[in-house]
């Protein structure tokens, strides 16, 4: 099957980076990550594109990311906390899981994500009150996670190696 090995989804603070180079390591396939390929794409970090052109181009540009990934890129892949609220990237993700592909949400409590991301304004969604600005996005977006996703994985108190270890273990 054509497309990435896997696909990663998650909030900020899931392990999706750290998990998904880890994977990449064990299965010796090249990392992707969305995030990195829209930076790329726009010369300018995720939270500058926010300020300078808004949240409407990033979504636009990460939807391009997203679609261009899940068919150019083989290794494992990781995408935006976000992108998966887009209408297109939701019905991308369900062929490719229909097609085989295996897409892991990686669920992570606020306790646990607060630490890792640290909740700051690298993060523009998570400006103003992080904590509770993650939450509400957690809220919103843990229905649409659990729908694309075909396998979840908790995170919580465990390392990246041994998420990589667990999917690794259970995927083709």
């Amino acid at each position: 099957m054509p497309g990435p090995r896997v696909v990663l989804v998650g909030p900020p603070g899931s392990g999706k980076t750290s998990v998904g180079h880890a994977l990449a390591r064990v299965w010796g396939e090249p990392f992707r990550d969305t995030d990195h390929d829209v930076e790329q794409a726009a010369g300018k970090s995720v939270a500058e594109i926010f300020l300078d052109d808004g949240e409407e181009r990033f979504r636009e540009l990460e939807r391009e990311a997203v679609a261009s990934a899940l068919t150019e890129h083989e290794g494992v892949l990781s995408l935006g906390g976000g992108a998966v609220l887009d209408a297109d990237t939701q019905a991308r993700l369900a062929t490719y899981a229909r097609d085989g592909g295996e897409v892991v949400f990686l669920d992570v409590s606020l306790a646990q994500a607060a630490p890792r991301v640290g909740l700051n304004a690298a993060r523009p969604l998570l400006a103003g009150n992080p904590r509770l600005r993650w939450k509400q996005l957690m809220d919103e977006r843990r229905p649409v996670y659990e729908a694309v996703a075909t396998r979840t994985v908790l995170t919580d108190g465990i390392t990246p190696d041994a998420v990589a270890g667990e999917i690794a273990g259970g995927a083709s």
